[in-house]
């Protein structure tokens, strides 16, 4: 952990205590990101950027990890991307509106090659289910993963799953933190903690964004 040069916070579930699930096998993120949450840079996006700092930090792990030298895109370019990209209306760069995870698998493939894997889930019921193939990428792939869907964003950084119960947590990076660069503070609050699937509503659907890493010639 520590602080990028721009006085973000990397890496913030460093030092965090275990998930508490019995006998569970943990599969993390590997490596570092940068902490992006709502507010940051002096800009107002409380409410509806949350996918927009998922993307950031997903795109931190790639520059941190020297896959790109293409910095981190700001919502404006994120937005103008898109309408570039015919996937939006002109009007929509400089509106609030919110992205999901598809978008965000446009925007990794056309700032850095990237290609993504979408997880449609029908209900968050289904996130237990899930665990051992989200499991999995954290092993062969270990990049963040972007939660979207019809409800909050979120970035997933790990799984710790006992496959013998099924007894699950996920540890959840929550962008919709408004407050300073504080650690401390977002340990404690649990803006980055393991949480169980009860996190996730049943009456919702879910599209999970995998990033795959980058094959190295």
């Amino acid at each position: 952990s520590g602080t990028s040069t721009d006085g973000k916070l990397r890496t913030v579930h460093a030092g965090l205590a275990g998930s508490g699930v019995p006998g569970g096998a943990v599969s993390l993120v590997d490596g570092d990101y940068v902490y992006y949450h709502y507010m940051q840079d002096n800009f107002d996006d409380n409410g509806w950027g949350c996918s927009y700092r998922s993307f950031q930090t997903i795109c931190s792990w790639f520059l941190l990890h020297d896959y790109t030298s293409v910095a981190t895109p700001t919502h404006k370019q994120i937005q103008q991307t898109l309408v570039a990209l015919g996937d939006k209306p002109p009007a929509f760069v400089g509106s609030r509106d919110w992205i999901g995870s598809l978008e965000i698998s446009f925007l990794l493939d056309h700032f850095y090659g990237v290609t993504c894997r979408i997880l449609r889930l029908e209900s968050g019921a289904e996130f237990p289910t899930r665990a051992r193939e989200l499991a999995h990428h954290f092993e062969t792939q270990g990049t963040p993963v972007m939660i979207g869907g019809g409800v909050l964003a979120y970035t997933l950084l790990g799984v710790d799953l006992n496959e013998r119960t099924g007894a699950v947590k996920f540890l959840i990076l929550d962008p919709h933190y408004t407050g300073s660069e504080n650690l401390k503070t977002i340990q404690e609050k649990g803006w980055v903690g393991w949480k169980g699937p009860e996190l996730f509503r049943k009456d919702a659907f879910y599209n999970l964004c995998l990033p795959l890493r980058p094959k190295m010639v």
